[in-house]
């Protein structure tokens, strides 16, 4: 049982981060404590990676299965031979290319250094240097390496504001650093460097061509793990089937694009006259499909940007709970860029469950 306690939010400057606001923060984790930070992907939950104690802290906070890995979030990397056992070229190559970046390395875990409960007790861990300017200066203020994941309760939308962080999180941890909203918006991509060839675990806010213009032979498999099925770890963070789900039914439908907005609308008005209320998670110009229709509609951007799709998904996916609403329809998008990770946040957010038209 976690005993409640007062969440402070601490306001941060995120282009120019003042160090003495951030002394509480190190000091927390320094201390054993926890941590809510911004990054340029989503709000981490970060714990000191060295401390067995304080990394339990954050499994017990979210509420998250110990078969569900870590991210160790560093600063510097110098830090790599204090987390991993061995560093490969290819691992110095993408460091200096992509960090600091949304990209996670699977690397060979440091035997002592690292609790083993950080990469559910596999020999392997994850790590990546973020792109944003108050953890760099956070883990360089206390010397830290911080194991987070996004600081929600597990499987539900990521947080990419300090508000989200609250709803979840609130009186289970300390402190939260509120740098304002997230630029990416989804997860980092998590890339195995422990497997010949490479391979991407998660798709994520590097996209996969940037990866692949750098390494071509690199393989991506969808990687769907039913938890109530299997208790075995996975080296990557973020491939459970059900994640990211708001609480609110979500219908996912994919299909040739007029064909699936034509189903949409007809299941809009079956629902509708039913009694129930509905919401639409759509692009910009699937709008004007729905105009007619009284529905409650989240607009994620245009389709010609999906990295801002991306970048709202998570917020919009909670204004549809705020919203009150029954039931949320929507559909597969472009595979391309952002658009990769945008297509595996709303598949495990259905569970898997997609309707094909």
């Amino acid at each position: 049982m976690l005993k409640a306690m007062h969440t402070k939010i601490q306001p941060i400057d995120p282009e120019n981060p003042n160090l003495t606001d951030l002394q509480e923060a190190a000091d927390l984790l320094n201390a054993g404590e926890l941590v809510a930070f911004p990054t340029e992907t989503v709000y981490g939950l970060g714990a000191n990676a060295f401390d067995a104690t304080a990394v339990a802290k954050i499994f017990a906070a979210k509420e998250r299965p110990s078969a569900d890995p870590l991210i160790v979030h560093i600063y510097s990397l110098a830090q790599l031979d204090q987390i991993t056992a061995s560093v490969p070229p290819l691992a110095w190559e993408l460091a200096h290319r992509f960090w600091p970046g949304p990209l996670t390395l699977i690397l060979p875990r440091h035997p002592t250094n690292i609790p083993p409960s950080v990469s559910s007790g596999l020999d392997t861990v994850a790590v990546r240097m973020p792109n944003h300017k108050i953890p760099h200066a956070l883990f360089k203020l206390g010397d830290l390496a911080v194991a987070a994941p996004s600081a929600n309760l597990f499987t539900r939308p990521s947080p990419t504001t300090a508000q989200h962080v609250l709803d979840d999180l609130g009186g289970r941890l300390p402190l939260i650093l509120d740098g304002g909203s997230a630029t990416i918006g989804v997860e980092s991509t998590v890339l195995d460097l422990t497997q010949e060839p490479p391979v991407i675990l998660r798709p994520g806010g590097l996209p996969r061509e940037a990866l692949t213009a750098v390494l071509p032979h690199i393989t991506y498999t969808p990687r769907y793990t039913n938890l109530v099925e299997t208790k075995a770890a996975s080296p990557s963070p973020g491939t459970h089937l059900k994640h990211y789900a708001p609480n609110v039914a979500l219908r996912l439908y994919k299909g040739e694009t007029a064909t699936v907005l034509a189903q949409m609308k007809r299941d809009t008005a079956v629902l509708t006259a039913s009694g129930q209320r509905v919401g639409l998670l759509i692009a910009a110009e699937d709008v004007a499909h729905f105009e007619s229709t009284a529905v409650y509609i989240a607009q994620l951007g245009s389709l010609n940007d999906l990295s801002e799709m991306a970048r709202t998904l998570f917020a919009h996916l909670r204004q549809l709970e705020r919203a009150d609403v029954d039931i949320v329809l929507t559909r597969l998008f472009s595979d391309e860029g952002l658009g990769l990770a945008l297509r595996d946040r709303l598949i495990r957010a259905t569970e898997g469950q997609i309707i094909p038209v």
